[in-house]
């Protein structure tokens, strides 16, 4: 690790270290209530994603917030870092998990919260096992929990888009909800954009969230290029609003 960034690093891993101690409270407030325990536990994660991003320098301004939606949806974004995962906590006032790689669960204390908001790790090495993790988040999304996604799989780095992946939507049309195009600009100036230090000059990400797109109103072919479709609606939206 570059010197430079130790004392980042440090600050990042005390704000997940304090997240943790909500533990107990989270868990009692599980066994009375669990809308309680819900709306604590997304409390106690946007606070973290907050103050990750504040050790960063890094605020995060977001647009479209009119296009949120009752109900469950999948949320599909772009991807430029490491980072998008507390700047879409941050950024969405929703309850949502997330389509993860499966790297992540080997991470201390992160792996528990993940999977209390019914998040799925996804193996991009195993397709089979991939495809399992893909069913179980159509079942969340059935069971009325909100995911998001990163179709091209992998970050970019920078501020371009990547193809998004066939398949990697196949979840929103198993359980017939919609799909919520989410255009984000400027997470990787955090670290990979900025010779993998983490920054330390102020600095804004823009996220902006599109309009629903409603699966259950199209014909097979848009299904069967539903990726292709979402893909330019992010594209477009990143072009026309976070210039």
């Amino acid at each position: 690790m570059k010197i430079k960034n130790v004392i980042p690093f440090t600050k990042m891993v005390s704000s997940t270290v304090k997240a943790n101690t909500n533990k107990r409270k989270y868990k009692k407030l599980k066994e009375t209530n669990s809308k309680e325990a819900e709306d604590f536990l997304f409390k106690v994660l946007k606070e973290w994603a907050v103050s990750v991003l504040k050790t960063a320098k890094m605020t995060v301004k977001v647009y479209g917030k009119e296009n949120l939606i009752e109900g469950p949806c999948l949320f599909a974004s772009n991807h430029q870092s490491n980072f998008d995962i507390p700047t879409l906590f941050a950024a969405i006032d929703s309850h949502i998990g997330f389509v993860a790689k499966k790297e992540l669960e080997k991470l201390p204390i992160l792996p528990y919260w993940m999977n209390e908001i019914h998040s799925v790790f996804l193996d991009r090495e195993n397709p089979r096992e991939g495809l399992k993790s893909i069913i179980q988040g159509g079942e969340n999304l059935k069971n009325g929990y909100s995911m998001a996604i990163f179709p091209e799989g992998t970050r970019s780095k920078g501020s371009e888009i990547g193809s998004f992946k066939k398949g990697s939507l196949k979840m929103a049309l198993k359980a017939n909800v919609p799909i919520v195009p989410v255009s984000l600009e400027g997470s990787y100036k955090i670290f990979e954009g900025n010779n993998n230090e983490v920054n330390r000059t102020p600095d804004e990400i823009k996220v902006y969230i599109g309009k629903p797109i409603y699966v259950k109103d199209m014909d097979k072919e848009d299904k069967n290029r539903i990726h292709e479709i979402v893909e330019e609606v992010v594209r477009k939206n990143k072009e026309e609003f976070l210039k």
